[in-house]
This record gives C-alpha cells, sequence and structure tokens, in this order.
C-alpha cells in the first residue's frame, strides 16, 4: 500500500480510539445555538459527525480526481499508440522508397557495367584482329627477308664453287608459319 493511505487508515483508527475512549463525551447534551433557535443535542457527535462528512467528501473528491487521472491516462495511451501506428507506417514507407531507391540504383549500375562490358569485348576483338594482322605482316616480312637471305646464299654457293654444303633452305608455308625444308 501507498504510504498515504496508511497514513488515512492510521488517522481514522486514532479517531475511533479517540472517539471509544470518549464516549460519553461525546453523547452529552449541551445547548447548540443554530441562529434562529437553540437546541440540545450532543455536541461531540455533531463534530464528529461533520469530520466524517469532511472525510467522505475527501474520499469522494480523491476517487474522482484519480478516476479522471485514468480516463486522461487512458486517452493520451490512445494517442500515443496511433502516433506510433502512424510513425511505424512512415518508417515502413521510408524503408520500402529507400529499397526501391537501392534496387534501380543497382539496376542501372548492372546496365551500365553490361554495355561497358559489351564495349570492352569489341574493343578486345579490335585488338585481337589488328595484333593478328601484324603478326602475319611481320611472319610475310621475315619470310621475305630470309628469302633474300637463302637467294643470297645460294648465289654465293654457286658462284664459290661445289665445296661449299647446301644450306638448307626455308620456304614460307601456304598458312604463314616459317618452317626448315
Amino acid at each position: 500500500m501507498r504510504f498515504r493511505t496508511l497514513l488515512l487508515i492510521l488517522a481514522i483508527l486514532l479517531i475511533a480510539g479517540f472517539v471509544a475512549l470518549n464516549v460519553e463525551e461525546f453523547t452529552r447534551a449541551s445547548p447548540l445555538n443554530l441562529g434562529v433557535t437553540t437546541i440540545q443535542i450532543p455536541l461531540g457527535l455533531v463534530m464528529l459527525m461533520l469530520l466524517v462528512l469532511t472525510a467522505v467528501i475527501f474520499l469522494i473528491s480523491m476517487l474522482y480526481m484519480q478516476r479522471k487521472h485514468v480516463l486522461e491516462a487512458r486517452t493520451h495511451t490512445r494517442e500515443l499508440d496511433a502516433q506510433r501506428e502512424l510513425a511505424d507506417k512512415a518508417e515502413a514507407s521510408r524503408f520500402t522508397e529507400l529499397r526501391t531507391y537501392l534496387e534501380r540504383q543497382a539496376l542501372a549500375t548492372q546496365q551500365r557495367e553490361s554495355a561497358l562490358g559489351a564495349v570492352l569485348a569489341d574493343r578486345f576483338a579490335q585488338q585481337q584482329q589488328v595484333l593478328l594482322q601484324r603478326i602475319e605482316q611481320s611472319d610475310n616480312t621475315l619470310a621475305a627477308h630470309l628469302g633474300q637471305l637463302e637467294d643470297r646464299l645460294a648465289q654465293r654457293s654457286t658462284g664459290a664453287g661445289a665445296g661449299v654444303a647446301s644450306v638448307p633452305r626455308v620456304l614460307p608455308p601456304a598458312d604463314g608459319n616459317t618452317t626448315f625444308r
């Protein structure tokens, strides 16, 4: 229990004990002036009834304020729940928008990468063709130079005499590779 409740119960018990000890004084009749008339009534009982009436009014007031506070708390709780729900929906909406944005960005990046990959593959193919042409030209040039050297060697060997051994001749094949024959 709360401290205030315990204090109220203790005060009520002390007053009840005080009244029990002094019941004779509380019930003794005394003249009471009401302004218009004077009556004989126990003043202690009148004061006790006024105390009880004040306590009842206080308790009713306290219960009313507590009920009002509980109703306000419930209203605030409902409002907070509604605001929390709105905030959750807004947050979910932002997450959905973010997910959509990220998916669009990922798709755009994939498209750029595939376009760049196609361009890169085309450039590699072009460079490969240029390289193959240069290799073929180098093979042809080398074959032509070797052919000239063979002709010079052949001319020297026929002009110098029969004592020189024949040198193997390099002939360019049809596929562009150079072999000895």
